[in-house]
């Protein structure tokens, strides 16, 4: 998959306000990342017709690895952009546990 480069996320009105978390993605990030879970989604289709048609496993098993590495791309911008915002903002608010949200959501993704 082409890799582009998207901005990332932008906390102008703040990541975090207590009660409500919401991330503030400039446009272009949010279209990008919805571009990317499209053609996922095509993917998904894609190797569910496979399957239906009695595809070779090898070959099915070739797509679905497609798709992780595709999932995996959308889950690294949003990581990157999660960083370079709201982690930092959230330190310089004095949040610390912040760290430890981050640390197990690092966890997941590499599962």
């Amino acid at each position: 998959m082409k890799e582009d480069k998207l901005s990332p996320a932008s906390c102008d009105s703040g990541c975090h306000t207590p009660g409500e978390r919401k991330s503030h993605h400039s446009v272009e990030f949010k279209n990008g990342l919805s571009t990317r879970l499209n053609r996922i989604e095509g993917q998904i289709r894609g190797v569910k017709g496979m399957i239906e048609r009695d595809t070779y496993c090898d070959d099915v098993l070739n797509q679905l690895a497609a798709v992780q590495a595709a999932l995996n791309s959308v889950g690294r911008l949003l990581l990157e952009g999660h960083m370079k915002s709201c982690i930092i903002e959230r330190i310089e608010a004095g949040e610390h546990e912040v760290i430890d949200e981050l640390l197990i959501t690092v966890n997941k993704l590499m599962k």
